[in-house]
């Protein structure tokens, strides 16, 4: 393989029903910075039926070319489809860096066409460079539990792949005024030629907490205890309307369900205010939630290490401290019914 044959930074841009996913947008300002870093152009791979009339967006979002399968035979994912298109484009023009997003279909693609390719794919990353003059992509991510950020290299095979996990790279502003090339591509796949068919989409609905999309998080770790820790801030957060997330210490003694447990392991948020409550600050979980607007930490040790990623720290007992925001909260709040809103 000649390395030096690749060229460029790519994105996989992911979209339903017609909306671009809004972790390729991230993706495609991370990869700007890449991409310039290296004075390399910026691609998008957009692939789906009827989605042309997205390929402008990728490049007021930063791109420099999309390259665009629109054809009936991808209207739904399927691993295989889509694989073998992005294969295609892959061999016709030879990126160096290709990015997706770490979610269920940027994760099923991405593991596809690393095997297929025989190059490597660092998963869940959650930081990105890459050396100017090796072209060489440092992807890290934690490792070991989360007690180390471990950077990931592929020096022998291209492209050089990661998945990202979403929130956790911001995205340009878009630029209406952006010119890049849109090149339609073309491969021929029959429909009896794919291993699997798409009968029916059944869009569940769910009661269970989004926290990816809260403003506001009340967030809980070991130091609360027990149940008893997050029925206190359970109450906290229905006060003030928030959402209620945890560790991953928290979820794996029980103490509360899988789905919210923020951090590496779990979700990743960026909510306007983030409240940290018994939550030592391990690696995994700062990962999860360093993006916040508003960090506001609460340990009785004074030496944890989330004191170190906040904007405001309260030494002191959860139990003691809570109880009082929760008063202090519901009394301005009391007062701004009383006073229409205005206080």
């Amino acid at each position: 393989m000649s390395l030096q044959a690749y060229k460029g930074v790519w994105v996989f841009i992911e979209q339903r029903d017609g909306v671009i996913a809004p972790v390729s947008l991230e993706l495609l300002g991370a990869g700007r910075k890449l991409a310039d870093k290296r004075n390399v152009p910026l691609a998008g791979i957009l692939i789906g039926d009827e989605v042309g009339k997205l390929a402008p967006v990728v490049i007021e979002y930063g791109a420099d070319i999309v390259y665009l399968y629109d054809d009936p035979i991808y209207h739904d994912y399927r691993t295989e489809s889509y694989m073998k298109a992005v294969i295609d484009c892959v061999e016709k023009h030879k990126p160096e860096i290709f990015l997706y997003g770490a979610t269920s279909t940027g994760k099923d693609l991405a593991s596809a066409v690393a095997t297929d390719l025989a190059t490597g794919l660092t998963a869940d990353t959650t930081m990105l460079d890459v050396d100017v003059e090796t072209g060489l992509l440092e992807a890290s991510r934690p490792a070991f539990g989360g007690n180390i950020m471990a950077t990931i290299l592929c020096k022998k095979h291209r492209p050089q792949m990661a998945t990202v996990r979403p929130k956790v790279m911001k995205a340009l502003a878009p630029d209406k005024k952006r010119t890049g090339d849109i090149i339609a591509e073309s491969l021929y796949i029959r429909e009896e030629d794919l291993r699997t068919k798409v009968l029916k989409i059944v869009r569940e609905a769910s009661d269970k907490v989004r926290l990816d999309e809260a403003d506001i998080i009340v967030a809980g770790g070991k130091g609360l205890g027990g149940k008893e820790g997050f029925e206190m801030i359970d109450q906290f957060a229905k006060l003030i309307g928030a959402s209620v997330g945890a560790s991953r210490d928290a979820v794996e003694a029980g103490w509360i369900e899988h789905h919210h447990q923020v951090g590496q392991t779990g979700v990743t948020v960026t909510p306007k205010i983030y409240f940290a409550i018994g939550i030592s600050g391990a690696i995994q979980h700062i990962v999860g939630m360093q993006n916040s607007g508003l960090i506001i930490a609460i340990n009785k040790d004074p030496n944890a290490a989330i004191f170190q990623s906040c904007h405001y720290g309260i030494v002191g007992d959860a139990f003691e401290i809570v109880p009082l925001l929760t008063q202090c909260f519901a009394q301005v709040l009391q007062k701004e019914v009383q006073y229409g809103g205005k206080i």
